[in-house]
């Protein structure tokens, strides 16, 4: 593989780990992990807000949407939206 195959599959393959997962010290988080695991392995969140329900798409159910803050480290935030107790996205931010 030359040089410019390998840059691009390297950056293909970091963009796609960033997407679902975190790491946590030495630990990795992905969306799908509960509650209780991301709490496990990253401590608990610096910051934590209910933001709200969901439409009830679950059998009639609602859930819970709750957003977990991290950081700053190193500048940057990392926020993970959780709903009905499954991690369902991983954003990273820049703090202010």
């Amino acid at each position: 593989m030359n040089r410019y195959a390998w840059g691009i599959t390297l950056t293909l393959a970091c963009g796609l780990a960033e997407a679902g997962t975190l790491r946590c010290g030495s630990k990795l988080i992905n969306e799908g992990d509960r509650a209780f695991e991301v709490e496990r392995k990253c401590g608990a969140p610096d910051h934590r807000d209910l933001v709200g329900y969901t439409g009830g798409y679950h059998g009639g159910r609602e859930l819970v949407i709750e957003e977990w803050v991290y950081g700053p480290d190193n500048g940057m935030l990392s926020i993970l939206t959780f709903q009905g107790n499954r991690l369902v996205r991983i954003e990273t931010k820049r703090a202010d």
